[in-house]
């Protein structure tokens, strides 16, 4: 008669050996629940990366079926459906007609882009993201000249791009909306009356309360700060 047990060797420092921890007793050989084994075996494979988990699983399949890579797709899939629902792939595939282009520019063009929202590089690292860990539909893979060129590209039609894909979504601006979002990184606004006078001190702050002098005497410099000056 025997008896199934998890052990786990620990290193004891004191006897400097290595002894067995029992870490679950399953019982009796001959009364073992293979069901619940497996079970048990399938749960700890959830804990492994795809490529191990599937080296020791039990085959289910064809044995010439093997492992390559895994990619997640969800964030592409979205952010593709957007580039495609706005229009932009169709607008860059019509420039590309006639042009000694790689077709695929266009793709490369989306990829960045993804890169850019999902996990921000490089073109370099843009490159490398899209070879081994992301999935891009129309590009199983590309290189950094590749993107360099494309961007090159994208200067050269900039105008065309833009506006073209402003007639796309002008529709989009009449709609009532509730909340919008800017960029402020590259918007500004202007009113129609200037500030009030701003005393700044010499490194730039604003003085909310001036000192009052006896003859005061307010210029603005070059660079527009208002510089304050007084004179007993």
């Amino acid at each position: 008669m025997r008896y199934l047990q998890l052990t786990h060797n620990e290193w004891d420092p004191a006897t400097k050996t290595s002894r067995p921890k029992v870490l679950h007793s399953f019982g009796r050989e001959d009364q073992l629940d293979r069901d619940a084994i497996k079970r048990l075996v399938a749960s700890l494979t959830r804990l492994l990366d795809p490529a191990t988990a599937l080296r020791t699983a039990p085959s289910t399949g064809p044995a010439e079926l093997a492992f390559t890579s895994s990619r997640p797709v969800g964030g592409t899939l979205v952010l593709d459906a957007l580039w495609r629902r706005l229009g932009i792939d169709t607008v860059m595939t019509r420039l590309l007609t006639g042009r000694k282009r790689d077709p695929r520019t266009e793709r490369v063009l989306f990829a960045l882009v993804a890169n850019r929202a999902l996990a921000p590089g490089s073109k370099l690292a843009a490159a490398g993201w899209v070879n081994r860990r992301a999935h891009i539909d129309g590009l199983p893979d590309t290189s950094d000249d590749a993107c360099y060129r494309a961007m090159d590209w994208l200067l050269d039609i900039a105008a065309d791009l833009e506006r073209e894909v402003f007639w796309q979504v002008a529709t989009v601006l009449d709609h009532e909306v509730d909340l919008l979002f800017f960029d402020t990184t590259s918007t500004y606004f202007e009113t129609d009356e200037p500030d009030p006078p701003l005393v700044r001190d010499t490194a730039g702050r604003p003085v909310l309360n001036p000192p009052l002098a006896t003859t005061e005497n307010t210029a603005t410099t070059d660079s527009g700060t208002d510089a304050a000056a007084r004179s007993r």
